[in-house]
């Protein structure tokens, strides 16, 4: 499957909220992804389609602030899981961030999500700490990565 990775848009939204809403418990809003694109000027979303068809099949977003980088959201589509997509798409994040000076990265991932942190201890984001409570129910895993 050849992918295309490109900044989210406004038209992308209605694929996205779909794969928001089958892979997290507490899903963002429309509104968040609409004022995360056009309110935050640190903040920097991209999407994965399917070449072939235009199919969005993944998504994250980071907010860039100088020399920081905080990853806040990374989800593909239930269909297309464990085909490297979400590996493309920290790849492209991380390529990103070099380009633009980041000097270190980091993220929240719920405490149960193990093949989350496996992906992000791979590309070498080491465990910092712990935010409890973070997602109501869970803890939050604090994972932080340096160049």
């Amino acid at each position: 499957m050849q992918l295309v990775i490109c900044q989210m848009e406004e038209d992308d939204l209605e694929q996205v909220i779909h794969i928001e809403k089958e892979s997290f418990r507490c899903p963002w809003s429309l509104s968040s992804f609409q004022s995360e694109m056009g309110v935050n000027k640190y903040s920097y979303y991209i999407v994965a389609k399917k070449k072939a068809d235009n199919l969005v099949v993944g998504y994250t977003g980071t907010w860039i602030l100088f020399e920081e980088a905080h990853i806040t959201t990374l989800a593909v589509h239930p269909d297309f899981r464990q085909k490297g997509i979400a590996a493309i798409l920290l790849e492209h994040l991380l390529s990103k961030f070099r380009n633009v000076g980041v000097t270190y990265i980091f993220l929240e991932v719920r405490s149960s999500n193990y093949s989350a942190q496996k992906l992000y201890e791979k590309y070498s984001f080491a465990i910092a700490g712990k935010r409890k409570r973070y997602y109501d129910d869970e803890d939050a895993i604090i994972m932080v990565k340096h160049f």
